[in-house]
């Protein structure tokens, strides 16, 4: 998910893109950096920077409906006190799922802002689910004329007038009505002084509504149809802060399921959004005395989970994790803990840390971790973190002196692809940023990359393990570069819906935030985000992640034909204002047009990140800069959404040497060329002492291998490695190359021209 560094005292604060989110990630080489493609999949978007919960009204169904596969139910931004612990998951991919949503229709909103009354319902009635979607996006007074609480409670008054008649589906318009309900305690939550307050008023009118809804026969039908509008009236619950009341809609819903839920996506849905009533119930003042006066819903939570533990390890086993975390977080509370503690011990008896029953173990150990540690004995979760870690990450293997893999199951032909892929990755970064070394007082000198099986291991096991949000696509957590012993660390998984190719989503993106935050931004990640740094943090991950994988950008190179940002827009682009589209596709096309049209301008502003001289890199790019190549920006989008973005890079200089054949350190050979079955050759004086020399071919035509040798002429048939894929990106990592002269070689498999070779020791 693509993420970002991150320091270790907050590792929560992810990126929140989760909206966009997933937007979704494209599936773009062995190591997918953090795009976004045609279709959502598993934790493929970043996180938004938040506590461990995110609190507000739930946002626009479009949203949402973007984050099932991200698994996580939490809305876009955190307001309300965080909650310890994960939320609950969203609904996975055993059911039948709706057609996607189309775009939104096309909607006026004078057509609601302007009308009151009788009229505002039937406005509403008349109105298409993803035109009432769209007023989640209200601000300012269009805001206030279309939720001020009047007009709620005219709304919350029309559920309840048709709720007597609802007939289990959309005819009478039910979810539309609902989702304005849900809309309007959305916006009121971000714009309370705009919207005004909401008073006993709307309390009143929205017990009504849902009252007589939850009355409703209907309102139990084990259909689609019904579940659509009761999967968002569930949801409405909890937007209303009424948890507490509707406790006995939880107990129904958890009662009620049975196998035949699971032909309905939105009935799976309705039960899933039951544990975000719980989760977000803790943080109302009336939930707990409810819970005391009639805790059979603790039971409900613990007979669900153990009755249906067979969910575990198939599509729908979130809904059995779920059941289990929440009847953990009422350990919490003293008074509940004598009626939930032998409830979750025999939930643990009854799972394992590893295999298929590993959800529900986890979340529950997670719970009593949080809120009953000093009883851990007794539930056998005492030392959590480091068990999981030495049972789950069981393979540790050094890929180089900087470079350790823990991995829960990649083969060794796995770890030896991400290996070369990462070292290869060095040269190629040094030679961008074209750096001294190190930023000062930075003692990051290695990485450990720890890789997850699967998208669904990394949302089991990484929260427990690493403290971290996994509602999104890995995380690189940098720590204090400067603190002694710290560990920088990125956590990752693989891609399983590209199996059986192999994939570790994100890796170059990640390993590039690690490369960037040693040798170009001072201080910890805090430091660097005092001032807009994001364009170039996420913009060069995306850059470095499809230009040294020698693959074309296609959502940005799409989005650059719509102009929608200036560049000098791009320079003040957040985590907070701006969603995924902006952050990567648009940061990524600012960061590539920037190096290769103003190359002298990006050496000065990256001396100014390499100081931490915040606001001096910020005069240059909103002063001295400004506006001056928006123009020309502009005009680079329209050549590089038609077809020509330009040569990415030269990320090393052209080596000097007479003879051609001859390489040197950090340098490079251009136009290279041979015909087929012919080589290109090439020779390198290494300096005693060299632990590790990289040797990368890339660009121009045809398909070259390369070939090294440490002691002749490299051949096919005389050679100490090689690196022979398709095309011609060939990249080779030699450990302690002998001193004196090396040899290496293009061999044309098939005939080649304007490659260059570039090798760093």
């Amino acid at each position: 998910m693509r993420t970002f560094r991150i320091p270790f005292a907050s590792p929560a604060r992810t990126l929140s893109l989760l909206l966009s989110l997933c937007l979704a990630l494209g599936f773009l080489g062995v190591f997918a950096p953090g795009s976004r493609a045609a279709a959502a999949r598993p934790g493929d978007q970043p996180a938004k920077r938040v506590n461990s919960a995110d609190s507000a009204p739930r946002s626009s169904i479009a949203a949402e409906r973007r984050k099932e596969s991200d698994r996580d139910v939490r809305a876009d931004a955190s307001k309300r006190p965080p909650v310890v612990g994960s939320a609950p998951t969203a609904v996975a991919s055993g059911a039948a799922r709706p057609r996607a949503l189309a775009a939104a229709a096309a909607c006026n909103t004078g057509d609601f802002t302007g009308k009151t009354g009788s009229a505002l319902v039937a406005q509403i009635k008349s109105a298409t689910v993803d035109c009432v979607n769209t007023l989640f996006n209200l601000k300012g007074n269009d805001a206030k004329l279309a939720f001020n609480e009047a007009q709620m409670v005219t709304v919350a008054n029309a559920l309840r007038d048709l709720s007597p008649g609802y007939p289990g589906d959309d005819s009478t318009s039910a979810t539309q009505v609902v989702l304005y309900l849900r809309a309007g305690y959305f916006v009121q939550w971000y714009n309370p002084d705009v919207v005004g307050p909401y008073g006993s008023g709307l309390k009143t009118a929205i017990r009504g509504g849902l009252d007589a809804f939850y009355a409703a026969p209907h309102s139990q039908d084990v259909t689609d149809a019904n579940g659509a509008t009761l999967a968002e009236a569930v949801t409405l619950v909890d937007s209303a802060a009424e948890n507490a009341r509707y406790l006995y809609v939880v107990k129904r819903l958890l009662n009620g399921y049975n196998s035949s839920y699971n032909a309905s996506w939105w009935m799976l849905n309705a039960v899933n959004n039951t544990y975000t009533v719980l989760w977000r119930g803790h943080q109302n003042s009336d939930f707990l005395p409810a819970v005391q006066a009639d805790p059979s819903v603790l039971d409900t939570l613990a007979a669900f989970a153990s009755n249906n533990n067979a969910l575990l390890g198939g599509d729908n086993g979130y809904l059995v994790s779920n059941a289990g975390r929440e009847l953990g977080r009422f350990l919490q509370y003293p008074a509940l803990q004598a009626k939930v503690r032998p409830l979750v011990k025999k939930l643990l008896g009854q799972s394992a840390m590893t295999g298929r029953t590993a959800a529900l173990w986890v979340g529950l150990a997670e719970m009593t971790d949080s809120y009953d540690q000093a009883n851990c004995a007794y539930y056998g979760t005492c030392d959590l973190a480091a068990r999981l870690k030495a049972a789950v990450l069981a393979t540790s293997y050094t890929c180089s002196p900087s470079i350790r893999i823990l991995a829960q199951a990649l083969t060794s032909d796995q770890l030896t692809t991400a290996c070369t892929s990462l070292t290869g990755q060095d040269a190629y970064v040094h030679g961008v940023v074209r750096d001294n070394g190190p930023v000062a007082n930075d003692g990051n000198s290695t990485i450990e990359v720890a890789v997850f099986h699967s998208s669904s291991d990394y949302q089991t096991y990484a929260g427990a393990i690493f403290g971290i949000s996994t509602d999104n696509g890995g995380m690189y957590l940098e720590g204090d570069p400067a603190a002694a012993g710290n560990q920088p660390r990125f956590v990752a998984y693989e891609a399983e819906w590209v199996r059986p190719a192999f994939q570790i989503w994100n890796l170059n993106h990640e390993y590039t935030h690690y490369l960037d935050g040693r040798f170009d931004m001072y201080g910890d990640f805090n430091a660097g985000m005092v001032t807009p740094t994001v364009w170039w943090v996420e913009g060069f991950a995306e850059y470095v992640s499809y230009s040294y994988r020698n693959v074309e950008y296609t959502d940005a190179i799409a989005q650059a034909g719509q102009h929608t940002y200036a560049l000098s827009t791009l320079f003040d682009t957040t985590y907070d204002n701006a969603d995924q589209t902006r952050i990567y596709n648009w940061g990524y096309l600012a960061v590539r047009y920037m190096l290769q049209s103003h190359r002298a301008d990006m050496d000065a502003l990256l001396a100014k990140y390499r100081t931490g001289d915040w606001n001096g890199a910020r005069t240059l790019l909103k002063t001295t800069i400004g506006t001056r190549y928006d123009a020309d920006f502009n005009a680079w989008l329209t050549a590089c959404n038609g077809g020509n973005c330009g040569p990415t890079v030269p990320t090393a200089p052209e080596c000097t040497g007479a003879d051609t054949r001859q390489l040197d350190k950090n340098c490079r050979r251009s136009g290279v060329a041979a015909t087929t079955g012919n080589y290109a050759y090439f020779y390198l004086y290494v300096p005693a002492g060299t632990t590790s020399l990289t040797i990368t071919a890339d660009g121009g035509t045809g398909n070259a291998d390369l070939y090294y040798n440490r002691s002749a002429w490299a051949t096919t048939g005389s050679y100490t490695a090689k690196s022979t894929t398709t095309g011609n990106h060939e990249s080779l990592t030699v450990a302690n190359p002998p001193a004196g002269y090396n040899y290496i070689s293009l061999y044309a498999q098939q005939g080649f021209t304007g490659a260059s070779v570039t090798t760093s020791y």
